[in-house]
């Protein structure tokens, strides 16, 4: 899922030489000229970060964060807007409408990439209408349990829930959310079936959780840490593809029998599709520098976050993945929008 940062530059066939007077005589406009035969000088003013969901909460969290560090790598400020809606696909929708001359970029999250698509119909196309940027972040899962639930491992869980099947259900933050695909992947990998609960939001979903309301839920690190620590839930697992630093003591599922097993949210950035591919690559490289420096991962880890690396064309790959992976299983699961 993460893949080393590479100069994509070199790769790309570089802008034809011709002076800005050349252009002119040939009738070009001007503001095509700024915009699309001298990207090198990008950005010469404050950049747009599109965040497709109210201020406060994670995507906003880690938006602003990416934010301060690409700014620094620029030396132009990134400003962030909330234009939040629809599960994200405002914001989404409005980038994809842009000019495409890297001044207005978006947070982009797996959901609105990934799931959005196949539960509803929204306005943008999410392979079409962007030019990938890069990833930077991921934010993975941990599975708790209610305390009065007998189970203690994934392979717990599992084996009861084969031999009673229904027995167990679990809260999400609502029907077709990242959390609920997640445990749908993990019900469809473990061959079982966890009855699914949805609520108006992860805040009443955990709260039912630590009630006995429901059996499960597959939570944040950052939410889930305070109530784990006090004893009101039980932590299984966590579903990132390594061992998470928050819960260093807690196994993968992968580890727990279910070989191959990852979900998470992940974000990246991305600019309408044509924007020039200078302004991507220097974009990408700034983001590749902002995920090392120590900083920036203090930020990630206070959210319970983990930073991800890649270039342009490994965030396409990863688009296309993930949106067949989902397709199949929100197909399969038989999900459908709220």
């Amino acid at each position: 899922m993460t893949a080393r940062f590479t100069a994509a530059a070199a790769a790309r066939p570089a802008l034809p030489a011709c002076s800005l007077a050349c252009l002119l005589v040939a009738g070009i406009p001007a503001a095509f000229v700024d915009a699309h035969a001298q990207p090198q000088a990008w950005p010469i003013k404050p950049v747009r970060l599109v965040v497709s969901f109210a201020p406060g909460g994670a995507n906003d969290i880690l938006g602003r964060a990416i934010a301060q560090q690409v700014s620094e790598q620029f030396g132009q400020q990134v400003l962030v807007e909330n234009r939040a809606g629809a599960g994200g696909a405002v914001g989404t929708e409005f980038v994809a409408k842009a000019t495409p001359d890297g001044y207005t970029l978006l947070l982009g999250t797996s959901s609105a990439f990934a799931i959005i698509p196949h539960l509803s119909k929204p306005s943008y196309d999410a392979q079409k209408d962007f030019a990938p940027i890069a990833p930077f972040a991921t934010l993975n899962y941990v599975i708790l349990a209610h305390p009065s639930v007998p189970v203690k491992t994934v392979k717990d869980l599992i084996a009861l829930a084969k031999k009673s099947p229904g027995r167990f259900n679990f809260a999400s933050s609502g029907n077709g959310s990242a959390p609920h695909l997640a445990v749908e992947l993990f019900n469809a990998q473990a061959g079982i079936k966890l009855v699914h609960i949805p609520y108006k939001g992860g805040a009443p979903a955990l709260t039912a959780l630590m009630g006995g309301e429901v059996d499960l839920m597959f939570d944040t690190f950052i939410t889930a840490l305070p109530h784990v620590k006090s004893g009101r839930t039980r932590p299984l697992a966590v579903t990132s593809a390594r061992r998470a630093a928050t819960f260093p003591d807690l196994p993968t599922v992968a580890e727990s029998g279910l070989p191959g097993y990852e979900a998470g949210n992940w974000f990246a950035l991305f600019a309408p599709a044509g924007t020039p591919s200078p302004i991507i690559d220097r974009a990408a490289q700034a983001v590749a520098k902002a995920t090392a420096t120590p900083a920036f991962r203090e930020r990630l880890a206070a959210q319970g976050a983990e930073p991800m690396t890649g270039t342009p064309e490994s965030l396409a790959a990863l688009v296309k993945t993930e949106s067949a992976r989902f397709a199949r299983l929100i197909r399969d699961a038989a999900i459908r929008a709220e």
